[in-house]
């Protein structure tokens, strides 16, 4: 278990023996909480669960001590608003994300909505299951705190407004309209910053502060009947290919002019004209995140023996940080079964992600796509936009992020500050106009496997460096009395 230091952490935290005791007494309520969450995925995707997991998230805020917590409706799937007022000058905003990925039980150890507990040598007991790392397990450390004041009848040193949603996994498509509810941008407004619950501990306990995150802009490339009348409409018997187009190879055509011929480095017309370069500052912190880190154990968690190029740790770090990417994620045409099958595919679809670094914008890379195949004459090919949003930065110097660092000195966890996370959310909804916020993702403990099977986080560390729930649930307490000496906004 994780021993948080007492002296100074105490000192900024009234009674929290008290209430390191309250949440260990809560310890198991607080799991079984976690895994009936895991147990009802809202999977946007897939359109599963949508207006259960809108429900559930409205409850837990309420059994949390919210006082008022409503759905609002975005066009898409919901999301849920809430309000704590504790009377007191501060307030803080809390990004939740309800929805999960897509799974395949195949996959798995355990089935991946059981949240299975089980023993992880060496690190203690994990909970596994689809979204315990990403980000119910997380957001469970958060609810716990706020359980916790409820249960010892304490008043929360600051107010909270929660703002949560069912539709990250597929890039937030309709977020933007909940957090332009007048009632929900209002309360925003007084917020001091916007925060996401996350579990940033490594193995070996060093934590982490993500000063931005990378935007996402999720879309297909669709090439078939339904896009031109040279395509069938229907898979037909591959001899016909002597006659009749190719969907399938009119993709891989249009996909080839995206990337050059490395594979990687993106070719899109003016893809990367507003691309802003690293700072001194910000490769100095990757520096200090690349001596702090164990590469091997990085290359050994993705399954991989080197980087682009052959790169070192250093320069393929700071690609992560700073390059856009164009991604497939997936490749959909004709018969993908055992053995071969004659046909010629009647469509072909491919599924693509941008990540964007600052200064790019959805709406900036999306005219550019378009404008991109339009000028190679791949005007059979079908865009489709899911979801997306641009990225977020906060900087290193702000009252938001300095209030992060105290917390993590004050209970001696060794920690880096990263200048952007190479994953995505939509902090850019509160950080860019109008509220004009910063955000961050903090917290601590220890999980892994987001979007992956068998995904899994720590509930009982046996690692004294590394926190299990109930020490992160502590240390958002200890979060929660350091906001409030921000000052009133």
């Amino acid at each position: 278990m994780l021993a948080l230091a007492a002296t100074g952490a105490n000192a900024q935290t009234p009674g929290r023996e008290a209430m390191a005791k309250v949440i260990a007494g809560q310890h198991d309520q607080n799991v079984k909480s976690l895994q009936d969450w895991i147990a009802l995925p809202t999977i946007a995707a897939e359109k599963r669960n949508v207006s259960e997991g809108a429900a559930y998230m409205r409850q837990l805020a309420l059994d949390a001590g919210f006082q008022q917590a409503r759905i609002v409706e975005s066009g898409g799937v919901p999301g849920v608003f809430a309000t704590l007022d504790a009377g007191a000058p501060v307030t803080l905003g809390v990004y939740f994300m309800y929805d999960v990925k897509q799974f395949d039980p195949k996959e798995w150890t355990s089935p991946p909505l059981a949240g299975q507990l089980y023993d992880r040598p060496g690190e203690g007991q994990a909970i596994r299951g689809r979204g315990a790392v990403n980000q119910k397990g997380p957001e469970t450390a958060f609810l716990a705190a706020l359980r916790a004041f409820k249960a010892s009848g304490r008043k929360l040193p600051v107010n909270l407004v929660l703002v949560a949603e069912g539709e990250e996994e597929i890039a937030s498509p309709n977020f933007p309209r909940i957090v332009a509810d007048p009632q929900v941008a209002a309360a925003l407004q007084k917020t001091v910053g916007v925060f996401i619950p996350s579990a940033s501990q490594d193995e070996s306990g060093l934590g982490d502060i993500l000063l931005g995150a990378k935007g996402a802009v999720e879309f297909q490339l669709i090439v078939g009947g339904e896009t031109s009348d040279k395509y069938p409409r229907k898979d037909v018997h591959s001899s016909n290919y002597a006659r009749v187009e190719s969907p399938a190879w009119r993709l891989v055509k249009a996909l080839d002019t995206l990337v050059a011929d490395d594979g990687h480095t993106p070719t899109i017309d003016g893809f990367m004209d507003n691309v802003a370069p690293l700072t001194a500052r910000q490769k100095e912190l990757i520096t200090q995140q690349v001596k702090a880190s164990n590469e091997a154990e990085v290359k050994k968690g993705l399954g991989i023996g080197r980087w682009i190029n052959d790169e070192d740790y250093q320069t393929s770090s700071e690609r992560f940080l700073s390059q856009p990417t164009v991604n497939i994620q997936g490749l959909v045409s004709g018969y993908t079964g055992v053995g071969g099958k004659t046909v010629l595919p009647g469509r072909a679809e491919a599924k693509l992600e941008f990540r964007l670094v600052p200064n790019m914008t959805k709406d900036e890379v999306v005219t550019k796509l378009k404008a991109h195949l339009a000028k190679r004459g791949f005007d059979d090919v079908k865009v489709v936009v899911s979801g997306g949003y641009g990225p977020n930065q906060t900087d290193e110097n702000s009252a938001f992020i300095q209030a992060q660092k105290r917390v993590f000195e004050r209970n001696k966890v060794p920690f880096t500050i990263t200048p952007r996370s190479a994953g995505s959310w939509p902090g850019v909804v509160f950080n860019g106009a109008p509220l004009n916020l910063p955000t961050g993702q903090f917290g601590i403990g220890r999980g892994e496997g987001a979007h992956a099977p068998d995904e899994w986080f720590i509930v009982r560390s046996s690692n004294p460096r590394v926190a299990g729930l109930d020490e992160a649930a502590l240390f958002f307490v200890d979060y929660l009395y350091e906001v409030a000496k921000l000052g009133r906004k």
